[in-house]
Protein backbone atom coordinates (compact mmCIF):
# COMPACT_ATOMS: atom_id res chain seq x y z
CA UNK A 1 0.00 0.00 0.00
CA UNK A 2 1.40 3.73 -0.85
CA UNK A 3 1.73 6.12 1.20
CA UNK A 4 -0.86 9.22 0.75
CA UNK A 5 0.91 12.15 0.45
CA UNK A 6 -0.36 15.76 1.06
CA UNK A 7 0.29 19.21 0.21
CA UNK A 8 -1.02 21.75 3.05
CA UNK A 9 -1.34 25.79 1.46
CA UNK A 10 -0.51 26.87 5.06
CA UNK A 11 1.70 25.88 7.61
CA UNK A 12 -0.73 23.10 10.31
CA UNK A 13 -0.41 23.40 14.27
CA UNK A 14 1.45 20.62 15.88
CA UNK A 15 -1.64 19.02 16.91
CA UNK A 16 -3.48 19.48 13.17
CA UNK A 17 0.08 17.61 11.61
CA UNK A 18 -0.19 15.00 14.33
CA UNK A 19 -3.31 13.64 13.10
CA UNK A 20 -1.75 12.95 9.37
CA UNK A 21 1.06 11.31 11.39
CA UNK A 22 -1.07 9.13 13.16
CA UNK A 23 -2.66 7.73 9.96
CA UNK A 24 0.28 7.82 8.39
CA UNK A 25 0.65 10.18 5.19
CA UNK A 26 3.38 12.10 3.83
CA UNK A 27 2.52 15.93 4.71
CA UNK A 28 4.51 18.59 2.60
CA UNK A 29 3.68 21.86 4.33
CA UNK A 30 3.70 25.64 2.30
CA UNK A 31 2.68 28.91 2.80
CA UNK A 32 1.22 30.46 0.00
CA UNK A 33 -0.42 33.70 1.29
CA UNK A 34 1.55 36.06 3.68
CA UNK A 35 -0.74 37.87 6.42
CA UNK A 36 0.16 41.74 7.64
CA UNK A 37 -1.30 43.43 10.08
CA UNK A 38 -1.94 47.24 9.61
CA UNK A 39 -1.90 49.63 12.40
CA UNK A 40 -5.16 51.48 12.38
CA UNK A 41 -7.16 54.10 15.06
CA UNK A 42 -9.86 52.84 17.42
CA UNK A 43 -11.79 56.14 17.48
CA UNK A 44 -14.35 55.36 14.37
CA UNK A 45 -15.78 52.45 16.26
CA UNK A 46 -19.43 52.01 15.98
CA UNK A 47 -21.81 49.82 18.62
CA UNK A 48 -21.12 46.90 16.83
CA UNK A 49 -18.39 45.20 15.81
CA UNK A 50 -17.92 42.40 12.55
CA UNK A 51 -15.25 40.08 12.09
CA UNK A 52 -14.74 37.78 9.41
CA UNK A 53 -11.78 36.15 9.87
CA UNK A 54 -9.14 35.12 13.27
CA UNK A 55 -6.61 37.60 11.08
CA UNK A 56 -8.96 40.62 12.11
CA UNK A 57 -8.87 39.55 15.63
CA UNK A 58 -5.29 38.95 15.71
CA UNK A 59 -4.92 42.32 14.18
CA UNK A 60 -6.76 44.06 16.01
CA UNK A 61 -5.38 43.15 19.58
CA UNK A 62 -2.13 44.11 18.03
CA UNK A 63 -3.67 48.58 18.99
CA UNK A 64 -2.85 50.18 21.40
CA UNK A 65 -6.41 50.11 23.97
CA UNK A 66 -8.38 47.33 22.16
CA UNK A 67 -9.06 46.15 25.37
CA UNK A 68 -12.14 49.05 25.59
CA UNK A 69 -13.58 47.26 22.61
CA UNK A 70 -14.47 44.11 24.57
CA UNK A 71 -17.67 46.11 25.81
CA UNK A 72 -19.27 45.95 22.66
CA UNK A 73 -21.63 43.49 20.52
CA UNK A 74 -19.58 41.11 18.35
CA UNK A 75 -20.90 39.42 14.96
CA UNK A 76 -18.37 36.52 13.37
CA UNK A 77 -18.10 34.58 10.93
CA UNK A 78 -16.73 30.81 11.66
CA UNK A 79 -16.42 28.83 14.94
CA UNK A 80 -12.67 29.65 15.23
CA UNK A 81 -13.15 33.04 14.98
CA UNK A 82 -15.97 33.06 17.92
CA UNK A 83 -13.88 30.87 20.03
CA UNK A 84 -10.60 33.56 19.68
CA UNK A 85 -12.96 36.26 20.61
CA UNK A 86 -13.97 34.44 23.34
CA UNK A 87 -10.70 33.53 24.76
CA UNK A 88 -9.67 37.72 24.54
CA UNK A 89 -12.84 38.30 26.66
CA UNK A 90 -15.66 39.36 23.43
CA UNK A 91 -19.25 38.83 23.73
CA UNK A 92 -20.16 36.98 20.63
CA UNK A 93 -24.03 37.66 19.83
CA UNK A 94 -24.27 35.71 16.64
CA UNK A 95 -21.63 33.75 14.66
CA UNK A 96 -22.34 31.81 11.35
CA UNK A 97 -20.26 29.67 9.26
CA UNK A 98 -20.58 32.22 6.23
CA UNK A 99 -19.99 35.63 5.39
CA UNK A 100 -23.62 35.34 3.35
CA UNK A 101 -25.53 33.91 5.84
CA UNK A 102 -24.06 36.67 8.64
CA UNK A 103 -25.14 39.54 6.01
CA UNK A 104 -28.68 37.86 5.76
CA UNK A 105 -29.09 37.83 9.99
CA UNK A 106 -27.90 41.09 10.52
CA UNK A 107 -29.87 42.56 7.64
CA UNK A 108 -33.64 40.57 8.46
CA UNK A 109 -32.82 40.78 12.54
CA UNK A 110 -30.46 43.60 13.48
CA UNK A 111 -31.00 46.08 10.92
CA UNK A 112 -31.27 49.37 13.19
CA UNK A 113 -28.20 48.63 14.82
CA UNK A 114 -24.67 50.08 13.81
CA UNK A 115 -21.57 48.09 12.81
CA UNK A 116 -18.06 48.43 12.47
CA UNK A 117 -16.53 45.80 9.86
CA UNK A 118 -12.96 44.91 10.77
CA UNK A 119 -11.98 43.42 7.91
CA UNK A 120 -9.04 42.51 5.20
CA UNK A 121 -7.84 44.13 2.16
CA UNK A 122 -9.02 41.05 -0.26
CA UNK A 123 -12.46 40.63 1.30
CA UNK A 124 -15.39 39.65 -0.62
CA UNK A 125 -17.73 42.06 -1.51
CA UNK A 126 -20.77 39.71 0.16
CA UNK A 127 -20.95 41.78 3.49
CA UNK A 128 -20.62 45.16 3.01
CA UNK A 129 -23.41 44.68 -0.26
CA UNK A 130 -25.54 43.68 1.54
CA UNK A 131 -25.57 45.97 4.40
CA UNK A 132 -25.28 49.11 1.58
CA UNK A 133 -28.38 47.58 0.35
CA UNK A 134 -30.30 47.61 3.22
CA UNK A 135 -29.25 51.23 4.30
CA UNK A 136 -27.83 50.32 7.60
CA UNK A 137 -25.18 52.16 9.56
CA UNK A 138 -21.57 50.93 9.05
CA UNK A 139 -17.96 51.48 8.54
CA UNK A 140 -15.26 48.95 7.22
CA UNK A 141 -11.62 49.37 8.62
CA UNK A 142 -8.87 47.62 6.58
CA UNK A 143 -6.80 45.99 9.75
CA UNK A 144 -4.68 43.33 7.69
CA UNK A 145 -3.33 42.56 4.21
CA UNK A 146 -2.99 39.39 2.81
CA UNK A 147 -0.16 38.93 0.30
CA UNK A 148 -0.15 36.19 -1.91
CA UNK A 149 3.17 34.12 -1.40
CA UNK A 150 3.51 32.20 -4.93
CA UNK A 151 6.21 28.84 -4.49
CA UNK A 152 6.79 26.73 -7.22
CA UNK A 153 6.24 22.88 -6.32
CA UNK A 154 9.38 20.37 -7.46
CA UNK A 155 8.25 18.78 -10.26
CA UNK A 156 9.74 15.57 -8.08
CA UNK A 157 6.78 15.48 -5.94
CA UNK A 158 3.79 14.10 -6.26
CA UNK A 159 0.63 14.30 -4.14
CA UNK A 160 -2.60 12.66 -3.38
CA UNK A 161 -4.44 15.65 -1.92
CA UNK A 162 -4.15 19.41 -1.69
CA UNK A 163 -5.35 21.34 1.10
CA UNK A 164 -6.87 24.91 0.51
CA UNK A 165 -8.28 27.13 2.83
CA UNK A 166 -8.80 30.53 0.88
CA UNK A 167 -9.45 31.79 -2.55
CA UNK A 168 -6.26 33.76 -2.06
CA UNK A 169 -4.25 30.02 -1.51
CA UNK A 170 -5.63 29.08 -4.58
CA UNK A 171 -4.58 31.78 -6.12
CA UNK A 172 -1.22 31.94 -5.28
CA UNK A 173 -0.59 28.47 -6.14
CA UNK A 174 -1.90 28.34 -9.14
CA UNK A 175 0.35 30.99 -9.85
CA UNK A 176 3.97 28.72 -10.85
CA UNK A 177 1.72 25.50 -10.50
CA UNK A 178 -0.59 23.36 -12.06
CA UNK A 179 -3.57 21.03 -10.59
CA UNK A 180 -3.48 17.80 -12.28
CA UNK A 181 -5.28 14.44 -10.97
CA UNK A 182 -4.59 15.88 -7.29
CA UNK A 183 -8.11 15.73 -4.94
CA UNK A 184 -8.36 19.68 -3.68
CA UNK A 185 -9.96 19.41 -0.11
CA UNK A 186 -11.40 23.28 0.28
CA UNK A 187 -12.03 24.65 4.09
CA UNK A 188 -15.45 26.11 2.13
CA UNK A 189 -17.21 27.05 -0.69
CA UNK A 190 -15.99 30.50 -1.65
CA UNK A 191 -12.68 28.24 -2.00
CA UNK A 192 -14.48 25.53 -4.22
CA UNK A 193 -16.20 27.84 -5.95
CA UNK A 194 -12.16 29.81 -6.88
CA UNK A 195 -10.73 25.97 -7.96
CA UNK A 196 -14.04 25.39 -10.46
CA UNK A 197 -13.31 28.57 -12.45
CA UNK A 198 -9.78 27.26 -12.70
CA UNK A 199 -11.27 24.35 -14.10
CA UNK A 200 -10.55 21.86 -11.36
CA UNK A 201 -13.33 18.83 -10.92
CA UNK A 202 -11.94 16.80 -7.93
CA UNK A 203 -12.54 19.06 -5.18
CA UNK A 204 -14.07 17.84 -1.49
CA UNK A 205 -15.45 20.72 0.92
CA UNK A 206 -15.92 20.53 4.24
CA UNK A 207 -19.12 20.09 5.97
CA UNK A 208 -18.07 23.42 8.37
CA UNK A 209 -15.42 25.94 7.99
CA UNK A 210 -12.54 24.87 9.89
CA UNK A 211 -8.94 23.62 9.22
CA UNK A 212 -9.97 20.36 11.72
CA UNK A 213 -12.74 19.73 9.39
CA UNK A 214 -10.65 20.08 6.32
CA UNK A 215 -8.17 16.97 7.82
CA UNK A 216 -11.35 14.81 8.45
CA UNK A 217 -12.34 15.12 5.39
CA UNK A 218 -8.66 14.06 4.00
CA UNK A 219 -8.56 10.89 6.30
CA UNK A 220 -12.27 10.03 6.16
CA UNK A 221 -11.85 9.91 1.89
CA UNK A 222 -9.31 8.12 1.77
CA UNK A 223 -10.47 5.58 4.48
CA UNK A 224 -13.24 5.10 1.88
CA UNK A 225 -11.19 4.93 -0.77
CA UNK A 226 -9.90 1.89 0.91
CA UNK A 227 -6.56 3.04 0.06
Amino acid sequence: MDQISILSTKTLSDGQRQVFLDANFDLLEQDFIEIKNNLFELNTINANLIFSSQNAVLSLMEQNGWEALKTKTVFCVGIKTKELLELNGFKVDVYMDYASELAEIITLIYNKESYTFLSGNLRKETLPQALKSEGITFNEIEVYQTKLAPFKISDQEKFDGILFFSPSAVESYLTNNKIKKEVCFCVGNTTAKTLELNKVKNIVIAETPTIEEVIEEVIEYYKTEGI
